[in-house]
């Protein structure tokens, strides 16, 4: 009961501080210059031992918060499941070997490993070498059966089916389902090296070299398309590539789950020595399968700092359904109620929040910035703090902050996360005063011109940085 009291009281401060105090001049001025509405925009600054905000602006309306709903899931990982949690990949295989011969099958079993990369997979497979087995009968099996997910359009979001964040969860993601490939300016036509090995699949080059700068957007400059042919699939590149690009890596994602994770086993096996006489294939492992070896994933609080730093969203998708995995097979309902339940067992009641996938790659996806300085300052008094603040990126140091802000005040003074989709610009996360007096900070803009927020977000990083005790919060007559 004193809990429940405890919230209300807090929204109910909240909505007076909205009234009482607007924004700091610095972040109006950005704001204008962008021509953002302060309207579009929500803003809670509270330090992490006050009771009331120093600044809240529009603190209880629900925005989609892009990326910043990574902090969600994050932190209902790191607290249901403990930083120090792994996944397991395990091999099996339905007989024993003889002479080297596996006469049936080899079954590989995920359990939502959101980082089981290529090497992984290589030592998995050399455990089989070496317990054994050099040729395979009968098939190498997959098992995903630990997510049940229906398949999705990888298309769909954003018409943009190979970019590999659009890829999506699996029970047996190997390797981020990309393949990696090195860009370089070449003698004439630009060079498309492939880094990632896929057995049966051709790398078509008819990209020409373009002849301006570099830009941004010089992935936008590539086309790929994916065509079969006799024996395999033909993945074409053309466009243009600046030589000015230097070496560039690209990772896209044109093959389905199980032509990807085929080419790729197929690829590595041969190169282990390995002979396999059936093909790669989904399926389950069957009663009385005997397990051959298994592999462990770094601990969670490594796999949540790839994911916060570095914004990746189909790790937050794996850890995100895992949450959901508490009888299997994981479903993202499941996942849903998981987090729900433990906000509200937390005492954080948020009535707008709205969890779609909890990686912010979504259109429906919502919370307040009230909700967020709340999970914030409830993060910063549980004992996975550490572990959950340092996965953020430190500003103008490193991760999606690295060149934000770099030389300012602001400099190695705070750790934000940050969101960007098309009308959203977001950031959330910690920052120290002038006197080192810590802030949860959350800043979300909703707006069509959203792409120009930045200078206002690194505006309030900078107000905080260089604030110090008694200077007056900013007044409603600023907005």
């Amino acid at each position: 009961m004193l809990t429940k009291r405890l919230a209300a009281l807090a929204l109910f401060l909240f909505a007076r501080s909205a009234l009482a105090d607007g924004l700091p001049p610095e972040v109006l001025k950005a704001l204008k210059a962008a021509q953002i509405p302060a309207a579009n925009v929500a803003v809670v600054v509270q330090a992490v031992d006050a009771a009331t905000p120093l600044v809240a602006h529009r603190a209880t309306q629900a925005m989609n918060p892009a990326s910043v709903m990574k902090l969600v899931t994050t932190y209902a990982a790191l607290d249901l499941l403990g930083p120090a949690y792994t996944w397991k990949t395990t091999a099996w295989t339905d007989a024993a070997s003889v002479d080297g011969v596996l006469s049936g099958n080899l079954y590989l079993k995920g359990s939502g490993d959101p980082r089981f990369a290529i090497e992984h997979l290589w030592a998995l497979l050399r455990q089989a070498r070496t317990r054994g087995v050099q040729h395979i009968g009968g098939d190498i099996v997959l098992d995903r059966s630990a997510f049940n997910v229906p398949a999705i359009d990888p298309g769909a979001f954003d018409d943009k089916p190979m970019r590999p964040y659009n890829v999506g969860p699996n029970g047996l993601l190997i390797n981020f389902q990309a393949l990696r490939f090195s860009l370089q300016p070449g003698n004439g036509q630009p060079k498309v090296l492939m880094e990632t090995p896929s057995d049966g699949l051709r790398v078509d080059n008819r990209l020409r070299p373009g002849d301006g700068q570099c830009g941004s957007d010089w992935k936008d400059r590539i086309e790929t398309r994916l065509i079969p042919e006799a024996g395999g699939q033909r993945l074409e590149f053309t466009g243009t590539y600046s030589p000015l690009c230097g070496e560039r890596t690209l990772n896209l994602a044109p093959l389905p789950a199980d032509g990807q994770a085929g080419g790729l086993i197929r690829a590595l096996w041969k190169e282990l020595g390995g002979t396999l006489a059936g093909q790669v294939r989904s399926g389950n492992v069957p009663a009385g399968a005997m397990l051959l070896t298994q592999t462990d994933s770094a601990p969670l609080a490594d796999i949540v700092r790839d994911i916060n730093k570095f914004s990746n969203n189909v790790m937050a998708r794996q850890v995100f359904l895992t949450l959901g995995n508490d009888s299997a097979p994981a479903t993202a309902e499941r996942a849903r109620q998981r987090v729900s339940d433990w906000l509200a067992g937390r005492g954080l009641r948020f009535s707008e929040l709205v969890l779609d996938n909890g990686s912010g790659l979504s259109r429906s996806e919502r919370i307040s910035a009230g909700s967020l300085n709340q999970l914030l300052l409830d993060a910063w008094l549980n004992p996975v703090m550490p572990e959950f603040v340092s996965s953020m990126p430190i500003v103008g140091i490193d991760g999606t902050m690295k060149k934000r802000l770099n030389g300012s005040s602001a400099t190695g003074r705070a750790h934000i996360k940050t969101g960007t989709l098309d009308s959203v610009k977001t950031a959330a996360g910690y920052a120290l005063d002038a006197q080192g007096r810590r802030y949860a900070v959350v800043f979300l803009i909703n707006h069509p011109r959203s792409a120009l927020g930045s200078a206002a977000i690194d505006a309030l990083l900078v107000w905080v940085a260089q604030r110090r005790v008694g200077e007056k919060a900013p007044s409603l007559a600023n907005e």
